[in-house]
């Protein structure tokens, strides 16, 4: 592992557990202060666990034999001094496999069986079901114990053909979308597992990075949850390709199915760079073969030129564990490591924080302009204070008098806003309602019933348009209802700024765009799922409802997403108002107060006045502690100093 790309896994998780603290610090003063509340306090809660167990995947993708699996042992298990995953030919991992470290459990290998695949159960609803998987522990202290429980996920076995094809393995009309190698006496070899799930205590690994190994183009045909699900929720990945050969069709074919349409975060990687080293040419030569193929593939996949690394993973795997610093210079490995250290996971730093300011940004902001507001205030009833110091108690009567007036008028207003918040509100509530879980589930049983019993294209399409046209009018929906509450607060922000001097606040925009082009993605991929030629000419019924299973999951979760978009963004967008509001009410009611008890006495104003100042002293505290929070969660990432927040 290069200094570079350890380091800079090292210091995003710090950067990530000071935000966490910071978080945790905003918390700490909403309930010291006394303006926590459940809403609130739950939105924190889900954000600060969010980022407790926040991951960074690394997708690695590749037909078969390209060193993929030799590539990850080189990067990250090196330290085992020998091959920790098996990357032998004809030996290497036959199911996707997850590699993670969860310190609540021992390491061990859980493994999916492939029979798991005649239900209709996704992977990712099975992790939740432990009784489904084979469970090795790994001993870590003993080479040949973690090499023969590594070894499993190279298992294969014998089962008939048909068994193969209840299974959906295998369509001997199409042999580009199967796993098996069909062999004498009609029996085919199958993976033995449909997943694997490592945990293995890799310092990185640890630090929050998971690593993703998929197997070739067959596994990806044959597992759209993997098209669908894991490969975009990948932060990158790693597309390898062979050195001499270059982009072969079948590695197009892997490129433009499952990789170039679903990441944006795309490197490709030209291993056994070592065959291209010839004692008969000289270094200048090798480069220039080196450099135009490297030019070939990045025009080829459209990637920039410095996104394209020549490397060999064998060569760099052998460096490290013999400590050879030049044969590691020579494998080209730590071009790769330094161009994830300097860009990969800065983009996901960005990601995060985005993430977080979305998510309490705007609530932070309130609160900073709601206590800056009362410290404003509370300097302004001192002035009055000390204005009223040596007058008597008529002049205090007749100011009592003015201010109860106001206090009349303002409450008058109060109520009328609050009947118009109300309003709104129960608009909002109507359309979160429609989006509610009975509600989805209806939609979902529909589509499901208008494909049944025809799992083909045509009925998935049909099937899915109804779908997407449905949360195509829910998103208008909403965002004409946004439109109209923005409206109605902002003419009610202009009055009370015109009225009571109330700060100009923008209240926020509802922005659905991500949740939109996520719902996009989902239509684009069922389109080219139903107009690959392959799939419309040998109808493959059990890969079109496997497909749809895993739609159906995706597109529940989109709708759940919009649910809590939308209801966060009634309440965020309503709230600062509201707190303004009340924050007024209780000024007036302070100062009211304050000029009955002068009035009645007036020597009782020194103490008043004494209590404004400790109170003024204690908002500027608050107003400095929220600012510097504030700071911290805008601060740019590639700072390499994070303050933090006592």
């Amino acid at each position: 592992m290069t200094s570079d790309l350890e380091n800079q896994v090292t210091a995003y998780q710090q950067w990530r557990d000071e935000l966490r603290d910071c978080i945790q610090s905003y918390q700490n003063w909403l309930e010291n202060n006394g303006h926590a509340d459940i809403q609130r306090s739950l939105r924190i809660y889900d954000l600060v666990e969010s980022l407790r167990n926040d991951r960074m995947i690394l997708a690695f993708l590749a037909e078969f034999s390209r060193g993929k699996t030799e590539l990850i042992n080189a990067m990250f298990f090196s330290d085992f001094k020998q091959r920790l995953l098996p990357s032998d030919v004809g030996r290497t991992t036959m199911c996707p496999t997850e590699i993670f470290y969860d310190g609540s459990e021992e390491p061990y290998i859980k493994l999916l069986p492939i029979e798991s695949r005649k239900g209709d159960e996704s992977i990712a609803a099975l992790k939740h079901k432990p009784v489904e998987w084979v469970k090795i522990r790994l001993n870590l202290a003993s080479q040949e114990d973690m090499a023969t429980a590594m070894s499993s996920l190279a298992q294969v076995k014998s089962v008939t053909v048909e068994e193969a094809g209840l299974l959906g393995l295998l369509d001997e009309a199409d042999f580009m979308t199967t796993t098996v190698v069909v062999k004498h006496g009609g029996k085919v070899e199958i993976p033995c597992w449909r997943h694997a799930l490592v945990n293995y205590p890799h310092p990185l690994l640890k630090k929050g990075l998971v690593i993703l190994d998929t197997p070739g183009l067959n596994a990806l045909g044959t597992e759209p949850e993997l098209t669908l699900s894991m490969i975009p929720s990948a932060h990158a990945v790693l597309f390898l390709l062979a050195m001499d050969t270059g982009v072969t069709k079948s590695d197009l074919d892997v490129w433009q199915k499952y990789v170039q349409s679903y990441v944006t975060r795309r490197i490709a990687v030209l291993n056994k760079i070592d065959l291209m080293w010839d004692d008969l040419k000289s270094e200048a030569q090798i480069e220039v073969a080196v450099e135009r193929q490297l030019v070939e593939t990045a025009r080829i996949l459209g990637l920039p030129r410095d996104h394209v690394i020549a490397l060999s993973a064998q060569k760099a795997l052998i460096a490290r564990i013999r400590g050879d610093a030049g044969l590691l210079a020579k494998s080209r490995i730590e071009s790769l490591e330094h161009l994830l250290a300097e860009e990969i996971i800065p983009s996901k730093q960005q990601i995060l924080r985005a993430a977080v300011s979305r998510e309490i940004g705007n609530m932070l902001e309130t609160s900073l302009q709601s206590v800056t507001a009362q410290l404003a205030s509370t300097r302004g009833e001192l002035q009055e204070m000390s204005k009223l110091s040596g007058k008597n108690r008529e002049l205090a009567k007749l100011l009592l008098a003015r201010l109860e007036q106001d206090k009349s008028n303002y409450m008058r207003h109060m109520e009328s806003f609050k009947r118009s918040y109300e309003t709104v509100l129960r608009q909002g509530n109507v359309l979160i309602g429609t989006l509610a879980d009975d509600r989805l589930d209806e939609m979902m049983n529909r589509s499901l019933t208008s494909i049944e019993g025809s799992w083909t294209t045509a009925g998935l399409m049909r099937s899915m348009q109804a779908l997407f046209d449905t949360f195509s009018r829910q998103a208008e929906k909403i965002l004409a209802f946004a439109g109209e509450t923005r409206n109605f607060v902002d003419g009610v922000y202009t009055e009370f700024h015109k009225m009571y001097g109330f700060p100009k606040m923008t209240p926020p925009v509802l922005n659905l765009e991500r949740h939109i082009l996520h719902m996009h993605s989902l239509h684009q991929n069922t389109e080219r799922f139903c107009k690959d030629p392959v799939n419309v000419m040998t109808e493959k019924h059990f890969l079109v409802r496997r497909f749809y299973n895993g739609l159906v999951s995706h597109a529940r979760e989109l709708f759940r997403q919009l649910r809590l978009e939308l209801d966060t963004w009634v309440n965020s967008a309503l709230m600062p108002l509201s707190l303004q509001l009340k924050e007024h009410q209780k000024l007036l009611e302070r100062k009211v107060d304050n000029l009955r008890k002068v009035a009645g006495d007036i020597n009782t104003l020194q103490e008043r006045v004494r209590q404004l100042e400790q109170q003024h002293l204690q908002l500027g505290k608050q107003v400095e502690e929220l600012t510097l929070i504030r700071s911290v969660l805008q601060r740019d990432p590639a700072e390499t100093k994070v303050a933090k927040v006592a």
